[in-house]
Parts: structure tokens; C-alpha cells; sequence
């Protein structure tokens, strides 16, 4: 406690999410949530490896969604901020191998 006798709220982070940003990813969080306990459950009752995989390969696939969704935000502020003269071209091309690195990842 601070010596007047208050405690310290964090500060909320400065950040390139709006509020649908942040809703849309805690609701797209929360599905694959919900995706990996239904894996769980397969793997207790000792589902087929097949099913498990397809499984796990549609939460990878979820949460790549995600990444791009977030390094999409964080790349479009930084780039714009940079003030670059050629901001949208190395923004597309910055999304372009992201993209291709998460699909061979």
C-alpha cells in the first residue's frame, strides 16, 4: 500500500486495439478455449489419432487467426508511425510472409 494509504492502479496499457479489436479477439480466445477442452475430453476417452489431429490441426489453424489478427494492428501502427514513404507496400509485403510463414508453420 502507498503511504497515503491508497493502492496503485495499473495504468491501461497504451495500445493499437480498439474495443471491438479486444472483443473480437477475448471472443475468438474463448472459442479455441473451448476447442482445446474438447480436445482434452477426446484424448481421455481415448479418441482415434486421426480425430485428434484434425482437431488440433482446426485450434493451430484458430490461433493463427489470432497472431495475424494482432501483428496485423501492431505492423499497420508501427509502419504509419514510422512515417515511411512506402508504409503500404512494406506493410503488405510484411502481411504477405507472415501469412505465408503461419500457413507453413
Amino acid at each position: 500500500m502507498a503511504k497515503s494509504g491508497k493502492t496503485k492502479v495499473p495504468k491501461k496499457h497504451e495500445t493499437y486495439l480498439d474495443d471491438d479489436q479486444v472483443r473480437s479477439l477475448v471472443n475468438a480466445l474463448s472459442r479455441i478455449e473451448g476447442h482445446v477442452s474438447s480436445v482434452k475430453r477426446m484424448v481421455d476417452e481415448r479418441r482415434c489419432a486421426d480425430e485428434l489431429l484434425i482437431q488440433i490441426a482446426a485450434v493451430k489453424s484458430a490461433l493463427n487467426r489470432v497472431t495475424v489478427l494482432i501483428v496485423e494492428g501492431e505492423l499497420q501502427l508501427c509502419l504509419t508511425q514510422c512515417g515511411a514513404i512506402d508504409s503500404e507496400k512494406r506493410f503488405e509485403s510484411a502481411m504477405r510472409a507472415l501469412a505465408s510463414m503461419l500457413k507453413h508453420g
